[in-house]
């Protein structure tokens, strides 16, 4: 198999994964849904994958260095390249087969208003010191989010931004910024070491790719708390449900003090999934929290079931939920009422 070319096919083709799984031809996913390659390419030919097949992708990707990791924690991310396309690839097993998921890479660094993003979320990149989470499930583009971002930084402010990530995306350019890009594995050993010593490489802004535990999420609330903008990912489906999930990793003995801590330091969390548009591709329907004194208040009390309320009601402060987003990408024809009443909560908004 010519992986390379396969790899370009399904960037030209505008799938954002490829799939090589054991006893199956090479499966792309393009709009959400997954097709096997040869449907979508007749010529292509691509037989099914087997252990001899597996075993040489394998061998063919990774480095000795690489190969090893793998085959001790049986799981391995790294950041991939065929000529000027670039891809996340995850390796892992499943009954004790080799399993490749990669994602395609856009290289165009969309801007905030292309990703439909609203205004005011400039003014909130423009503060010295915060903390934006990026949240919603897998493949819903988060990372294109963090992206712009980053962009809109470096292109605006003379800063010094240093970012984490496993494994690194997008390449950024210094422009009016300098940027440091440090991966996982090669540039650091952990994401919590990695912000450990982020102190000494004088940052304005820190880019955290994942938060995944309790240390991570411990020191970016901190360095956010100690004069920096901390801009970070997580995976939860809402924004009480974000705020939840880092108040419930703390030993209860110190979840007064990170309620105390996340109600001074939180910017905003931007919440959001991908929803198929009617003229092609996909949109992001996205919920967006933006920290006032009233949720402030009910975080530093610990009253999360009521911040759906408080969104609800604080349209005026730039608040939306998801559910009347979605609303508002129905009536401009965006999305389907198909799709709108799938991944809506209360249907009966789409009736008022």
């Amino acid at each position: 198999m010519d992986l390379n070319n396969l790899f370009k096919i399904a960037a030209q083709s505008k799938a954002s994964d490829i799939h090589l799984v054991y006893g199956k031809t090479p499966v792309i996913r393009i709009d959400g849904n997954l097709f096997d390659i040869n449907k979508i390419i007749p010529d292509a030919k691509f037989t099914k994958l087997g252990t001899i097949e597996l075993e040489a992708v394998r061998d063919f990707m990774l480095t000795r260095e690489q190969k090893t990791r793998f085959l001790d924690k049986r799981d391995l991310d790294f950041g991939y390249q065929v000529e000027e396309y670039r891809y996340r690839v995850n390796f892992s097993y499943e009954k004790n087969n080799i399993c490749v998921v990669a994602r395609v890479i856009d290289e165009k660094q969309l801007s905030l208003e292309e990703l439909g993003l609203p205004s005011y979320v400039k003014e909130l990149l423009d503060v010295p010191q915060g903390f934006i989470l990026i949240t919603g499930p897998t493949g819903c583009g988060k990372s294109t989010t963090l992206a712009a971002m980053i962009s809109y930084i470096n292109d605006n402010r003379a800063v010094n931004i240093v970012t984490l990530e496993d494994p690194i995306e997008y390449i950024f350019k210094p422009n009016k910024s300098i940027i440091a890009q440090r991966q996982l594995g090669s540039d650091m050993l952990s994401f919590a070491s990695g912000l450990k010593h982020v102190l000494r490489q004088d940052p304005n802004v820190i880019m955290l790719g994942e938060m995944r535990d309790f240390e991570t999420i411990s020191t970016a609330v901190t360095l956010a708390e100690t004069g920096h903008l901390v801009i970070a990912t997580l995976h939860t489906y809402s924004a009480a449900q974000t705020i939840d999930r880092i108040i419930d990793i703390f030993p209860p003995y110190q979840q007064g003090q990170i309620k105390s801590q996340l109600s001074s330091v939180l910017t905003a969390v931007i919440s959001q999934r991908l929803l198929p548009r009617v003229k092609g591709g996909r949109i992001a329907a996205r919920e967006i929290l933006i920290n006032n004194g009233a949720i402030a208040n009910l975080i530093r009390e610990g009253k999360i079931a009521q911040i759906k309320s408080s969104l609800e009601t604080g349209s005026s402060s730039g608040m939306i939920t998801l559910d009347r987003h979605i609303k508002q990408l129905y009536q401009a024809g965006e999305i389907s009422f198909e799709d709108a009443r799938r991944n809506i909560e209360d249907p009966q908004l789409l009736e008022s």
